[in-house]
């Protein structure tokens, strides 16, 4: 009784001392029984909801479900805030392929489990003397290492399509296997997937790339004829070969990629598995001379496609397609200049460049190279560390805006920022140079330019950084 938390024994103990069952049930009797202490804690009663709400008057219920959630602020542990009780019911029809169409309490906790997902989420567990009540061989699964559909596969995705998903989501979470039958079931009935909102099949998504078996996850959807429901553009590179630089086809690499990341942040290992997903579509030329023009930034557009699709927040995208459009950044010791390690920290960001870091070595070794991390990438870190204190936006110039106004007696204006954009392009390729008195008198220097004269300038520098960036490309065989 000491593994059941306080909070869920008062709970079932109050319902039974009103006359009622109650039971601990689905996903948190599977984690009891692997050993692992539930997040959430559910339970199901014969109560009807009604009949829930006398017993606790502090709650909450407002679905179509009859899902009452019982409130208690006293307790230290955030998952026990708020327990859910749901009485026995039988689910009606499911004509959305996703909810049920009606519900109908019931008396019977067999039929209730008989709804439910999978076997191992379809236990009960009476924790007065923790007598298990599994109808349907889930202990055996568990013991197993099997996801099992509950009764007839093709019921229950039909029924709620979403299920599909959650059966890879929970073989990549708990390293399993999908039972034949509901495997076949599964890519029989794939196309119904079709029928879920953008939000569930991300939450799902997201879930599965978070798992220590993403790799696992992403093929297991490409077999059950899933990924062209969640992500097809990554379908697009299945048997398309790359250059002599890999030894992988475009998707294999990209599920490497994602296989070999070292980060367990979101947005990283969705980069690993985004950052060579507009290749299909770049390819120039056949066979090991083959280029991939642009695949970065046209890779780092199809990333914010997907992930908005995916409903994923503005952060995450973002994010995502900063690394994507990044992740080509060229380094050699001895061949890129201080100036071009601070134009990197000036486009991607310090506080990102630990990420661009993981994401090159999940792209390293996703490509079949043994070491994660060469001289030159280390080498990088020190030069970025060396760098990180020289000015990178107008902010760290020893002259702003106002300065310049006062210098020339001028208003704000076009003028004014296009002088600034000039002296941070000069500060960049020489730091030596961001000194107030230096800076002061190219201001009156560029004071007797037009405006036109001073962008042109500024054209030129970025230009020159252009013409840099593309030599260092060529070297790379992506250009």
């Amino acid at each position: 009784m000491d593994k059941i938390p306080k909070e869920i024994q008062i709970i079932i103990k109050k319902l039974k001392k009103g006359g009622f069952e109650a039971y601990v049930v689905g996903g948190p009797v599977r984690d009891f029984l692997l050993g692992k202490m539930p997040k959430d804690w559910d339970i199901t009663t014969n109560a009807k909801p009604e009949e829930i709400q006398k017993i606790f008057p502090n709650n909450f219920c407002n679905n179509i479900f009859g899902t009452v959630t019982v409130v208690d602020k006293n307790t230290k542990n955030d998952n026990l805030n708020n327990i859910e009780i749901t009485t026995y019911r039988i689910d009606v029809g499911y004509s959305d392929k996703r909810h049920p169409d009606k519900i109908q309490f019931t008396s019977k906790l067999e039929e209730d489990l008989a709804r439910r997902d999978f076997t191992i989420n379809a236990m009960a567990l009476k924790i007065t003397n923790y007598e298990l009540i599994d109808l349907f061989g889930g202990k055996e699964d568990l013991k197993n290492k099997i996801i099992k559909a509950v009764g007839d596969s093709d019921e229950r995705f039909t029924e709620d399509a979403l299920r599909m998903l959650r059966a890879v989501r929970f073989s990549s979470q708990l390293g399993f296997e999908i039972e034949k039958n509901t495997f076949r079931a599964i890519q029989k009935n794939s196309e119904l997937l079709k029928f879920v909102s953008q939000e569930r099949i991300c939450d799902e998504f997201e879930k599965i790339i978070l798992s220590d078996r993403a790799y696992e996850g992403v093929e297991l959807l490409r077999k059950l004829k899933l990924l062209k429901y969640v992500v097809p553009e990554l379908e697009y590179g299945i048997g398309v070969s790359q250059n002599r630089h890999h030894i992988y086809t475009i998707y294999e690499h990209c599920v490497l990629s994602l296989k070999h990341c070292p980060s367990k942040k979101l947005e990283v290992r969705l980069a690993s598995l985004f950052h060579d997903i507009a290749k299909p579509q770049t390819k120039a030329g056949t066979g090991p001379d083959s280029t991939f023009y642009n695949h970065d930034f046209v890779g780092a557009k199809f990333a914010k496609k997907i992930l908005t699709r995916l409903k994923f927040s503005n952060k995450i995208i973002e994010k995502v397609s900063l690394l994507v459009k990044n992740h080509m950044f060229y380094y050699n010791v001895d061949e890129v200049s201080e100036a071009g390690v601070r134009r990197l920290i000036k486009r991607t960001g310090k506080e990102n460049l630990k990420d661009l870091m993981d994401l090159r070595i999940a792209d390293r070794l996703g490509s079949g190279v043994p070491k994660a991390k060469p001289y030159k990438l280390r080498h990088l870190e020190y030069l970025i560390e060396k760098v990180s204190k020289d000015p990178i936006s107008a902010k760290m110039l020893k002259v702003n805006g106002q300065d310049i106004m006062k210098i020339l007696n001028a208003k704000p204006g076009p003028k004014i920022g296009a002088i600034l954009k000039v002296l941070l392009s000069e500060v960049i390729e020489d730091p030596k140079k961001n000194t107030k008195e230096y800076l002061e008198k190219r201001v009156k220097e560029l004071n007797k330019l037009s405006e036109e004269e001073i962008k042109k300038s500024e054209k030129i520098i970025e230009e020159k950084k252009e013409e840099e960036d593309l030599k260092d490309k060529k070297k790379f065989w992506v250009k």
